[in-house]
């Protein structure tokens, strides 16, 4: 009879631990130069999830947010709250390259998935790669492989100065610019460095080049309009490239004519003409009052690998290596942004377009 009752209790004990919540956790920034991207970045994956009910694979999502201040330091420390007071089963984010090789020893040691969106950082997907990471957007060298090459096979450029943030994602991406520009006969011949809290860019381009045939410009979103309205103001015409961050959305609203004629490249635009990123875009305008741009679509990202994976288990992200292996073969055809595949190191295949 004991036996019985026991075979009894663990059956309807089994349909109620299936329908408990699965507990995101989001690594974002709310405060600093690069906080805009934070909140695009939770605004995108907040409609994500409120396009699903807030239930993915029959399971309702709980989102626990960690913000790190854009500081390594607490990056890690609310990295690991999520995991180890929260306990998250995933994690989406972060807004920064430098947060993510914060983090990347903690994640390989605990074995938590995560979803990168919208952070760039190169080496993750690459020479450092973790097998706990899967990449959602980009990474920051990709995209500006081809602008190097379109620069200077298209556009004729020969010689070129580069200003771009000093952390990790402005050194990759104009790393990425320089490699290609370089193959394709063109030259870097200087290259700036301006600190990421930077209030004044005027010293800075004070010392651009004058014999140069463009500059390249790669700054986080906030930073760009800076750049560029100082740019404008102190009376330099000549053309310039950058990042897609260099003129993201959520900068653009607020600039003036400082950036007509500049030429980005990256994987998404607001402006991007299909049928899936026009009702995309149609229904953010309409809950956000704002176009969406990268980081924004960063977020979105991350819920649709989020629900692929979780899809792919039914819903049983306690297997974590199961979970794992499921995100790691996420393909989705059709995104705002167009189809996204990944490679072997989980790094997404995506178009790249150049604006």
């Amino acid at each position: 009879m004991a036996l019985a009752l026991l075979i009894v209790l663990t059956l309807l004990a089994a349909p109620v631990a299936a329908q408990e919540p699965v507990r995101v956790g989001v690594l974002t920034i709310r405060s600093g130069p690069i906080a805009s991207c934070g909140r695009q970045m939770e605004d995108g994956l907040q409609f994500g999830l409120k396009e699903r009910g807030g239930a993915i694979a029959g399971r309702k999502v709980e989102v626990f947010f960690g913000d790190s201040a854009g500081q390594p330091a607490q990056t890690r420390t609310k990295t690991q709250e999520l995991v180890e007071r929260n306990r998250v089963h995933v994690l989406t984010g972060p807004v920064a390259a430098f947060e993510v090789y914060a983090i990347s020893e903690y994640i390989r040691q605990a074995e938590m998935p995560i979803i990168i969106s919208p952070a760039a950082a190169d080496d993750i997907t690459q020479r450092k790669a973790n097998p706990w990471f899967v990449r959602a957007t980009m990474s920051g060298s990709q995209v500006t492989h081809p602008l190097g090459e379109y620069a200077a096979k298209k556009l004729g450029y020969k010689r070129i100065a580069t200003i771009a943030d000093d952390f990790a994602y402005g050194h990759e991406h104009t790393g990425g610019f320089q490699r290609t520009f370089e193959e394709n006969g063109g030259k870097i011949v200087q290259k700036l460095w301006p600190p990421i809290a930077t209030p004044d860019y005027g010293t800075f381009i004070a010392q651009i080049k004058p014999n140069v045939d463009a500059i390249y410009a790669g700054f986080g979103p906030t930073n760009g309009q800076r750049f560029l309205k100082q740019y404008k103001e102190f009376g330099l015409k000549l053309p310039v490239l950058g990042m897609v961050t260099t003129t993201e959305e959520s900068s653009l609203k607020s600039m003036g004519d400082e950036a007509l004629g500049v030429i980005t490249a990256g994987t998404y635009s607001a402006a991007l003409d299909t049928p899936t990123n026009r009702k995309w875009v149609q229904a953010m305008r309409a809950e956000y009052k704002d176009d969406p741009g990268y980081c924004t679509i960063g977020g979105y990202l991350g819920v649709l690998f989020l629900e692929a994976g979780m899809k792919a288990v039914n819903g049983r992200v306690e297997d974590k290596a199961a979970f794992m292996k499921a995100l790691r073969a996420v393909s989705l055809p059709d995104t705002p942004q167009g189809p996204i595949h990944l490679d072997a190191y989980g790094n997404p295949i995506v178009n790249v377009y150049i604006r």
